[in-house]
């Protein structure tokens, strides 16, 4: 948990002060990809808060309304990121793209944009274009360093659970917090190229247009991110169970158990970001008494935590 808050953390510094940097360097330019990303960056901001929110939030304790916690709640919070936000920032920017391309492109000038129906000129002693190239590197720059610390936890976490790379890591990691940031990352680095490119590239060839096509692709990427994400919560929400190969290995110790006759049910599920529920119906020899069985109930339970870790609550059913 205190590695995934770190990263949001990070990211929500670093993803603040760029949307101000960006929308600074649209205001010099009237660049259409650089009022993309600052969409781009503003829904970064605004996801590593809501983020932020469902850590706290689940980090309240079990009530009688929730008897499990609310460790589901990063799930729901990281959903509401990827309609809400991402799905959002993806389609103004999509569609500010589009319109600039049906009317030829935007003409980049220096000092100049128009913003909410205002037009907005800045006198500057120098070219523009060279200020957003340096606000786009910056931008770079900050995000490499987000995307390193995102990507240490996650290899962390593969290391931790023997996980082969990053597609068995989507598709098995609880940790939605640090998955969002990481996907996140890696988007906005692509948005960032993007965006780098069609300022070049009007530049160098007088022509708006590959500029704005830039401004179209990043919300294309947006788009297809909020997908993603929402999809990976998805399964987590509906109650995902641990990996088969994990299950396997809890039951066969449960199996192996002094006293243990036969497991007639095993089920497991995540509750929270690496926290998992476990219950099993379990017949015990006929010849043990009820304090024998309790007994090997608190065994079993210790010996399911300790190999592994995000067994957090389990539950043995004595069957007659």
């Amino acid at each position: 948990m205190a590695g995934s808050k770190s990263v949001v953390i990070a990211a929500m510094i670093a993803n603040g002060g760029i949307a101000v940097l960006k929308f600074f360097g649209f205001l010099l330019t009237g660049s259409p990809s650089m009022l993309a990303e600052t969409y781009h960056s503003i829904s970064d901001t605004g996801n590593q808060v809501l983020l932020l929110v469902g850590i706290k939030y689940s980090e309240r304790s079990a009530s009688g309304i929730h008897p499990f916690g609310y460790g589901k709640a990063q799930f729901f919070f990281a959903f509401l990121v990827s309609v809400l936000l991402f799905g959002v920032a993806g389609w103004e920017s999509l569609n500010h793209g589009i319109e600039e391309l049906r009317h030829g492109g935007h003409e980049t000038e220096t000092g100049a944009a128009e913003f909410l129906g205002f037009t907005i000129d800045i006198a500057l002693p120098v070219d523009a274009f060279w200020i957003v190239v340096a606000i786009l590197l910056g931008a770079i720059a900050f995000e490499v360093y987000a995307f390193v610390k995102a990507r240490a936890e996650l290899k962390r976490q593969m290391a931790e659970y023997g996980w082969s790379g990053y597609r068995e890591t989507f598709d098995k990691t609880s940790d939605i917090t640090t998955l969002t940031a990481f996907t996140e990352d890696t988007i906005a680095l692509l948005g960032l190229l993007v965006a780098l490119v069609g300022v070049v590239a009007s530049e160098v060839t007088g022509n708006p247009v590959y500029d704005s096509a830039g401004a179209v692709v990043i919300g294309i990427l947006l788009m297809l991110f909020a997908v993603l994400l929402a999809w990976e919560n998805k399964r987590l929400i509906l109650g995902e169970s641990l990996p088969g190969d994990v299950e396997i290995n809890l039951k066969d110790a449960v199996t192996s158990h002094d006293g243990i006759e036969y497991v007639d049910d095993f089920r497991s599920m995540f509750i929270g970001a690496g926290k998992v529920l476990v219950t099993a119906d379990v017949s015990f020899d006929p010849g043990l008494g009820t304090e024998e069985i309790d007994e090997n109930i608190q065994q079993i339970e210790g010996k399911l935590e300790e190999i592994d870790g995000r067994v957090k609550l389990v539950y043995i059913e004595p069957e007659v």
